[in-house]
Order: C-alpha cells, then sequence, then structure tokens
C-alpha cells in the first residue's frame, strides 16, 4: 500500500502532458532573463519524478513474482480436490433453479490489469440471465475491488461481502470456514462462482463452476438428467441418501472455493507483474523523451548565451578605444 501511495504521489507531478513543456520553452525576444533556466528545471524535475516511479514499478513486478511463486504451486495442487466432484456430480452451469448466488471472487488491491473488471462483467451477466418473475439472485463478494464495482448499481443484491483474505497466507481450514459461513447465511439452489483461472504470466481464463444444493442433486438424479448416475452407487454405513449429498455438496462447495480463490491470486500477481512489467517500460520511453527535451532546451540556452557575447563583443569592437 505504502508503494501504490508514493506511486500515486509521484503520478500527479506528471499531469501535465509532456507536449506542454515545449509550449513552457518561451522564445528569447519575449521570454523575461532566466525563463530558459526555469523552464530546464521543470524538465530535470520531471525526469526526476519518471525515475522514481520507474524504481517502484520495477520493485512492484519483483514483489509480485516472488508472491506469484509461492501460491502457484499450491493453486496447482488444489486442481485435485473439485475435479473428482466433477466427475461424480459434474458442473452444470445450464440448471435453471429459483435461487441463484453469484459468488465473485476478486482482489482486495489494485494495479492488476483487468482481472477484476472482468470477474464483474461475467457476474452482472449471471444475474441478469438468472433474473426473473419467480427467480431471486444475490451476489457474495470476495474482495475489496469487486465490492466497490458492484455496490454502485446493485447494492440491494449484495448477500454478503468479505475482505482481506490475502492478507495471510490462505490454507484450506481458513476457506472451508469461509464456505461454511457462507452456506450458513445464504439460502441457495445453485452456488455460482466466478474467478480467474491462471495459465500463465500473461494468460488467465475467466471461469464460472457451478455447486448445486442437495435438493437439487436429488430432484436432477430422480429425474434421470445428468447426474441420474448417482442412484447407481451404494450406500454404505447409516447415513441417508439426503445426509451423504448434503456432505458432499459442503465439502464440495469449500474445495471449490480453495481452488477459485488460489488460482485468483496466481492471476492477480500475473496480471500485477504484466502491468508493472509494461509501466516500466512506459517510464522509460517517457524518460527518453524527457531526456531529448532537456538536451535540447539546454543547448539552446547554451547557443542563446554564446549569440549574446559575441553580439556584445562585436558591439565593443566598434567603440574606440
Amino acid at each position: 500500500m505504502a508503494m501504490a501511495a508514493v506511486l500515486r504521489r509521484e503520478g500527479r507531478r506528471l499531469t501535465q502532458p509532456i507536449n506542454a513543456l515545449h509550449s513552457s520553452l518561451i522564445s528569447q525576444d519575449q521570454a523575461p532573463h532566466g525563463s530558459r533556466s526555469i523552464s530546464t528545471q521543470v524538465v530535470r524535475n520531471r525526469m526526476k519524478s519518471v525515475k522514481n516511479i520507474q524504481k517502484i514499478t520495477k520493485a512492484m513486478k519483483m514483489v509480485a513474482a516472488s508472491k506469484l511463486r509461492a501460491v502457484q504451486t499450491r493453486a496447482e495442487n488444489s486442481r485435485g480436490l473439485w475435479q473428482p466432484f466433477t466427475a461424480l456430480l459434474g458442473d452444470n452451469p445450464s440448471t435453471d433453479v429459483k435461487k441463484n448466488v453469484v459468488v465473485t471472487v476478486s482482489s482486495d488491491k489494485g494495479l492488476c490489469g483487468g482481472i477484476n473488471s472482468t470477474s464483474v462483467k461475467i457476474s452482472r451477466v449471471l444475474h441478469k440471465l438468472n433474473s426473473g418473475p419467480d427467480k431471486e439472485t444475490k451476489y457474495v463478494i470476495l474482495g475489496e475491488k469487486a465490492k466497490a464495482q458492484l455496490v454502485r448499481d446493485s447494492k440491494k443484491d449484495i448477500e454478503l461481502s468479505l475482505t482481506e483474505l490475502q492478507k495471510n497466507p490462505l490454507n484450506y481450514t481458513q476457506v472451508s470456514v469461509l464456505a461454511d459461513d457462507i452456506l450458513k447465511n445464504v439460502e441457495y439452489d445453485a452456488l455460482r462462482i466466478v474467478f480467474n483461472k491462471f495459465h500463465s504470466v500473461v494468460q488467465f481464463l475467466p471461469t464460472v463452476s457451478t455447486v448445486l444444493s442437495p435438493e437439487v442433486i436429488e430432484r436432477e438424479a430422480e429425474s434421470g438428467g445428468k447426474l441420474g448416475e448417482l442412484d447407481s452407487y451404494e450406500i454404505e454405513g447409516g447415513e441417508t441418501k439426503s445426509e451423504i449429498l448434503q456432505n458432499l455438496a459442503e465439502f464440495q462447495f469449500s474445495c471449490v472455493m480453495y481452488n477459485a480463490v488460489l488460482e485468483n491470486a496466481c492471476s492477480e500477481q500475473g496480471a500485477r507483474m504484466s502491468a508493472m512489467d509494461s509501466s516500466s517500460r512506459n517510464a522509460g520511453d517517457m524518460l527518453d523523451r524527457l531526456t531529448l527535451t532537456y538536451n535540447r532546451t539546454r543547448q539552446a540556452s547554451i547557443t542563446t548565451e554564446l549569440i549574446e557575447i559575441i553580439s556584445g563583443a562585436s558591439a565593443l569592437e566598434g567603440f574606440p578605444g
């Protein structure tokens, strides 16, 4: 956060476009004494600001790379948790239910490209598709950035909002407690988790995973749909089918949430690396242009001073000694 504050402070010093520097270089006939040295000082101050910004963006890129390495392995390992549920219960985004809950996973910090905007756009599309006279769609928001965008036009539909998830290193226990809180406070027929799946530093895929309630799973199984094969499994022990489906749904949601949070964290750090690398290169290009402007201004000032000296010496030669 301190780096971001310094970056904003330095950025405010660059609000005037660089092209305006040329207009600040007043011609010699119109300018008062010392105006060219003032223009040179303005360019020098801007060069200093750009150098500071470039140092900050390079440091932020290194920090993002370090965090990415730390979380990437855990994200890849977490994919093995939810895949068996997909094979058993399937992932049915087209299932038509009355109560939908869109769980939007985002970041708490910015400067990471458009991953948060992408998640919010998909969440709004899902909200629109699953809204109707006899339907109810609510939001559960994870992360400050998605909350800031959705609260503008969908404040009444936000059922639950949680922030600062990545303040400490995430583990399955923390996410399972979080998932349990969501299940206790939200009534649902289908949970639709929206997150960014990590592929590489420069590529992430917006993804929607659907978790159905035990009642909907049992109804779909009885109707002989995609979940009809559940009846072919034998139940051992004293638990009923409803109890097993309840446990399966809760465990599936916690596993999918754990993977979604880690995948989104990887995508966030990868996007931040790309954004900071692009910012560093842009700062370098801007610094090159400012250096050229500074050299031209300084050369013009030296040339003017030489002309004044030569003109004065020529004028003195005309006077008798």
